[in-house]
């Protein structure tokens, strides 16, 4: 480490020189901390795929997380930060196809054990791209406990899971309609659909009313699943149709008879008030059908054809092709009554963007009744918290309409259905939901599992809190009879500067290892914890970015002046404890310094408690800038110049090395680089091996 600080800060020069010695301590590791350290704190990282890489809302999670476990260590807890990574069952095999097709090759042509076996291959050389680049920004995670949902031990969790679900009665297989993406041949749950508007038509269709020379009028967005209609329905309160309930239709282009029955599920106000049903093919048509025990008719089939359940005419067609001669055979027979412009929400695949199909296929499913029930009461209990509070909201709506869970995946990378007779894989996110507790062993009892479980606090974003924190909220409480977490902190969702969501394939993101690039890590850092204002959003620009470049010279330079006053070059320097510099008798401008700062250290504690990260960042800046730098150091150089009595001089130097060091340690959770290499440059006798283990 160098001996003195240069003239200006380089962050270029001291970032990967510091990680470095941070990893040779050994200190990231709970079991090497120094020390007498018994409370046990401890956050897992929400797993970034295998196939990511490092983009601006993991840099603003992992310096939230980073900042948490930084200021807990200082604290004297026994800190554990979990890292690892997952399998990503759709993503990863998606990418593999694409380097598949670039060189002539396919998943099918290779087979599925050589399949496997490329994306092994792919995983231990790209794999972990996303964890060296977390190491860019300063996280210290533990690295000996990494993590990866595919792990032998991990497998085993998650095969014991479903084993147990099964022999409850939970898990069970049965032929219904799932969201069904044709682009990656697979099934999908609820919680994995991107709802994206769509300009579309409305057309409202005539169907015969059997034995009368008059109809019953049904809109829809979909007229090629007409061909599958098993009913009409109408609301029991919709009195314009109440002297048709019990009687049929004949359904045009099939001439199959149908009845016209009543549900409370209708809404009126959507188009004439009577709407087709079909089962096979609409979630809300499937409920109605157990209700009134309508049959399932399949018209169209898993590559997005009509299946041999549809008329002679329109079998093996697209379903573009089919809705557009739909369309026109209902126009010859005069059964349009008219075609309206149309705005609808429309469901995409999450991972890919195509278009999702609602089919029956036969599936795996875990009943979600009492799971959603355990996961409402640890919430409504208070006995985990969500921050901001709001975001309990979206948790509870979805658990009050929660239906079971299709948790098989039509695809090949991830963990095998534990059924000999099923080559299905599971849903990724079944085998995340075992997270906080499956990484530290389970279902081993291994000391780790029983000193860091519960863990303390999740940090992550509000559009997974569905997909991934309920699940983990109630699989907590069926395998470990314990909550998984105290706290759940939902950030911001960081936006670009026009409001646009970030995206690379939009040219609207940001590469934040280019900031870290051009700024450093702990600027980038800083600025972003600037920002956690408790917003919903975060429209970035790099302004804060470069106020935390500004903030971080600042330290630097105030450094090397108290330095300079204070370094008689004969002898390591002696930091004062709390205790002794609460003996001396100060100046009125000295007792003022350390009152803002024993202040400012009870408001920064609060601040984090209460994962208000942008007001004790604030807060920081404000002291060390205007409080220490622009009052205290300008006032000691007076004191020091002027003060003829050698022990005046000595307390003033006192005062600026005891609020220096304070400061660092303050500073460090958000901007732990700097505040190291100043540590490790102070001439200083009683300081530790490194400040991240300081006091």
């Amino acid at each position: 480490m160098n001996k003195k600080l240069s003239k200006a800060y380089a962050p270029e020069q001291v970032e990967n020189k510091i990680y470095e010695f941070w990893l040779k301590t050994g200190f990231f590791n709970p079991d090497k901390l120094p020390g007498k350290r018994k409370k046990p704190y401890c956050i897992t990282i929400p797993p970034p795929n295998i196939t990511g890489s490092l983009h601006m809302g993991h840099a603003l999670n992992a310096t939230i997380q980073d900042i948490l476990i930084r200021w807990k260590r200082l604290q004297g807890y026994k800190t554990l930060w979990l890292p690892g990574t997952d399998h990503a069952g759709i993503a990863t095999e998606a990418r593999i196809k694409k380097e598949l097709f670039k060189k002539g090759e396919t998943r099918e042509g290779l087979g599925r054990k050589e399949f496997i076996n490329r994306i092994w291959q792919w995983e231990k050389k790209y794999g972990n791209i996303i964890l060296d680049q977390f190491k860019k920004l300063g996280s210290s995670l533990d690295w000996s406990r990494t993590r990866f949902t595919m792990d032998k031990g991990y497998s085993d969790a998650v095969k014991k899971t479903f084993l147990h679900y099964y022999k409850k009665g939970w898990i069970y297989q049965k032929e219904r309609p799932i969201n069904w993406c044709f682009k990656c041949k697979t099934s999908l749950s609820d919680l994995e659909l991107e709802y994206k508007e769509q300009s579309s038509k409305l057309w409202y269709i005539k169907y015969p009313i059997k034995g009368e020379e008059k109809f019953i009028i049904v809109a829809t967005t979909r007229p090629e699943t007409m061909l599958g209609d098993t009913a009409i329905a109408v609301n029991p309160k919709d009195k314009k149709y109440k002297k048709l309930i019990g009687k049929s239709v004949i359904l045009p282009l099939v001439r199959r008879e149908i009845p016209i029955i009543t549900d409370r599920m209708i809404d009126i106000e959507f188009g004439t008030g009577a709407v087709k049903v079909t089962p096979a093919h609409d979630q809300k048509d499937y409920l109605i059908s157990l209700t009134h025990k309508l049959n399932m008719i399949k018209v169209i089939d898993e590559q997005g054809k009509m299946t041999e359940r549809a008329p002679l005419d329109y079998r093996g067609l697209s379903i573009s092709k089919a809705r557009e001669k739909i369309v026109d055979d209902l126009n010859q027979l005069g059964l349009i009554e008219k075609i309206k412009d149309y705005s609808h929400q429309v469901p995409k695949c999450y991972r890919c963007g195509s278009a999702v199909e609602i089919l029956p296929s036969k599936q795996w499913f875990l009943k979600m009744d009492k799971l959603a029930k355990i996961a409402e009461k640890e919430v409504r209990s208070r006995r985990i918290k969500f921050h901001p509070k709001r975001f309990e909201k979206t948790y509870f709506d979805w658990l009050s309409n929660i239906r079971d869970w299709c948790i098989s995946r039509q695809i090949w990378w991830g963990h095998k259905v534990p059924i000999k007779e099923s080559n299905d894989v599971l849903d990724t996110w079944f085998s995340s939901a075992l997270w906080p507790f499956a990484t530290l062993g389970w279902p081993k009892k291994t000391k780790d599992l029983k000193f860091f479980y519960p863990t303390h606090v999740l940090s992550t974003a509000r559009d997974i809190i569905n997909l991934w924190v309920t699940r983990m909220i109630f699989s907590g409480m069926e395998f470990m009879k314990k909550k998984p977490f105290f706290s759940v902190y939902i950030h911001p969702t960081i936006l670009a500067k026009d409001g646009r969501r970030m995206s690379k394939s939009l040219g609207t993101g940001i590469d934040p290892l280019k900031l870290i690039d051009k700024y450093g890590a702990d600027a980038t850092r800083f600025g972003l914890a600037w920002l956690l204002t408790g917003g919903q959003d975060i429209r970035f620009n790099e302004d804060t970015i470069i106020m935390g470049k500004k903030f971080c010279n600042k330290i630097w330079n105030a450094t090397r002046f108290v330095m300079m006053q204070v370094d008689d070059k004969k002898s390591k320097l002696r930091i004062p404890s709390k205790a002794e510099i609460a003996k001396l008798k100060l100046a009125r401008n000295e007792k003022r310094i350390l009152r803002v700062l024993n202040k400012t250290t009870k408001s920064v504690d609060k601040y984090l408690e209460t994962f208000q990260f942008g007001k004790a960042a604030q807060l920081l800046y404000d002291f060390f800038w205007h409080e220490f730098c622009d009052e205290c150091i300008e006032k000691s150089k007076t004191r020091i110049s002027e003060s003829k009595s050698e022990t005046e001089k000595q307390k003033t130097k006192k005062v600026l090395l005891y609020t220096l060091l304070t400061s660092l340690k303050l500073l460090h959770p958000f901007v732990p680089f700097i505040t190291e290499e100043i540590y490790q440059t102070l001439p200083i006798q009683n300081k530790k091996k490194c400040l991240m283990i300081e006091d």
